[in-house]
């Protein structure tokens, strides 16, 4: 017997800050659409009447936040919203459990993106004999544009370049949020006001026009060539009709592609790790040791590795991860190695989601030799080899890198870098221990734009995050998983989308559900 239930659930997930709870602007809107199939049957003389609870965990106490009671419980699912981002077509299916010794049929959880959150307008205007404010001169004429809030207040939204010494301005096309112009309201009021700019700041006030989106969408036509009026001059002179007019030459609407876009549309993320085995993080017999093997705790690079395993491998299709080390003499010669696979094999270094990573860790623990020197760049340019074969957008590759530190090869490091930066890739970098971290810091190039034998980064790749900032007192818990999974990928959506943009390349459409995807169905 089968039963159907579909509901919707509008939910806030932050593209840029990944806070699945807080949500802050800029935000994405994501539509979840849950269906069901072959649910259980609990009523008797007709089929179930299934209605579907979203709970959601909290950020610190992981309790689920629960709702009033309900009737007959028919099962559950637990997932993430980067799963059911992260699955082909934004669709995830998974089978419903929680009723031992019963089969309680499948969820089905659906994402899309609202399209008015992303709407980008742009636009331009010039004005003509707008009225002369400079003794020795024209006038340096800008525009300032406001946004009308509910409680009749404005809020800048924009301000246009000055054109210097003229009446007759034509000012650049500028590209502005549908959101911060009208709130995607597109009736609700815009104000604009001309100045002429003054050296001191002191700018002239010019005049103003009001006009809203609707109306910008007409496009250039004579409805939009506005009259720019100076309130205080009309009251003032009789004769006053205006202080010159604006008109729009070009308006046009498009939507920001966004991380979401290129996921549905079927660009692969593919996740790399690095673990640093070089001799700095002490030896893995002593308490002492970041990688200490203790058989009743996990250490530090363990509890890293897991924690933010968890968060990046929703975002991966496949789960399998290539796993590296670098930093240690191996067997059966003992040569120091800077890219070595943790499973031992050369051939197929990818291991089977994070317990897979875990596994080939703590094993790697017990047959390599921790050395030296600690060298970033053989495994950022491991990876780039593969991100330099495909660069037509289908696939991205992120990096994760977990260390101490300490560095031993800057200068390549950047390098190594500043050549990734071309390609669709993005390194994390998670810092454990208690050192200082300078050089990633350094690496990070948030503040500075990371450069190498004269040459700047096309793009900035590198994401870094001390671990022991999301740590309690003791060492041995994560205070905030998702604190941890808003820096972890905070800057990731936005370094895959640069390097779309860089190379003009869109996303492409979502592949379409068909029912006949879905196997036939027994009837009872």
């Amino acid at each position: 017997m089968e039963g159907d239930v579909m509901d919707k659930v509008e939910a806030t997930a932050t593209v840029r800050d990944f806070d699945p709870i807080s949500g802050s602007i800029p935000a994405t809107k994501v539509e979840i659409t849950v269906s069901c199939r072959n649910l259980l049957d609990r009523d008797t003389f007709s089929k179930s009447d299934p209605l579907v609870v979203l709970y959601t965990q909290g950020v610190e106490t992981k309790q689920w936040r629960e709702p009033t009671e309900f009737n007959d419980f028919l099962g559950q699912v637990f997932c993430t919203l980067g799963e059911i981002v992260g699955s082909p077509a934004s669709r995830l299916e998974k089978p419903l459990g929680g009723i031992p010794g019963k089969k309680c049929g499948t969820v089905i959880l659906s994402a899309e993106e609202l399209g008015n959150c992303r709407d980008y307008a742009t636009m331009q205007f010039c004005a003509n004999k707008l009225d002369k404010k400079d003794f020795f001169g024209k006038s340096d004429p800008f525009m300032v544009f406001y946004r009308s809030n509910e409680d009749g207040t404005f809020t800048i939204c924009h301000k246009t370049e000055v054109v210097k010494n003229t009446l007759n301005p034509v000012w650049e096309p500028f590209s502005i949020p549908v959101r911060a112009l009208c709130n995607g309201d597109y009736d609700r009021t815009i104000k604009v006001e001309v100045y002429d700019w003054d050296r001191d700041g002191s700018h002239d006030f010019i005049g103003e026009f009001t006009t809203s989106f609707k109306e910008l969408c007409r496009g250039q036509n004579q409805l939009n060539v506005y009259e720019v009026v100076n309130a205080k001059k009309k009251i003032k002179k009789k004769r006053y009709i205006n202080s010159g007019t604006v008109s729009l030459l070009s308006f046009s609407v498009e939507s920001e592609h966004t991380f979401l876009d290129y996921i549905r549309g079927g660009t692969q993320i593919h996740f790399t790790v690095a673990i640093d085995f070089t001799a700095s993080n002490g030896n893995p017999s002593q308490s002492t040791s970041l990688h200490y093997m203790n058989p009743y705790q996990m250490n530090a690079y363990a509890m890293a590795l897991k924690a933010v395993g968890e968060i990046i491998q929703d975002y991966d299709s496949d789960k399998m991860f290539p796993a590296l080390g670098f930093g240690a003499k191996l067997p059966p010669d003992w040569r120091v190695s800077h890219e070595f696979p943790l499973n031992g094999n050369v051939d197929n270094p990818y291991c089977n989601g994070m317990e897979g990573i875990l596994e080939a860790y703590h094993q790697s623990l017990k047959t390599v030799q921790l050395y030296g020197p600690t060298n970033f760049a053989p495994v950022v340019n491991h990876v780039a080899r593969y991100a330099a074969a495909v660069q037509d957008g289908s696939q991205y590759f992120v990096l994760l890198i977990i260390t101490d530190g300490v560095i031993s090869d800057m200068a390549q490091t950047k390098e190594a870098i500043v050549n990734a930066a071309k390609l669709p890739m993005s390194i994390i970098i998670v810092g454990v221990g208690q050192a200082e971290f300078d050089a990633m810091v350094e690496l990070d190039g948030d503040d500075v734009r990371i450069s190498s034998r004269g040459k700047v980064a096309e793009r900035d790749i590198v994401q870094f995050v001390p671990f022991r900032d999301y740590m309690d007192r003791t060492g041995n818990h994560v205070l905030s998983m998702a604190r941890l999974a808003k820096d972890v990928l905070a800057e990731i959506p936005d370094q895959l989308i640069s390097y779309m943009k860089s190379r003009a390349i869109k996303p492409n459409p979502v592949p379409v559900y068909s029912p006949s995807d879905e196997p036939p169905t027994n009837p009872v």
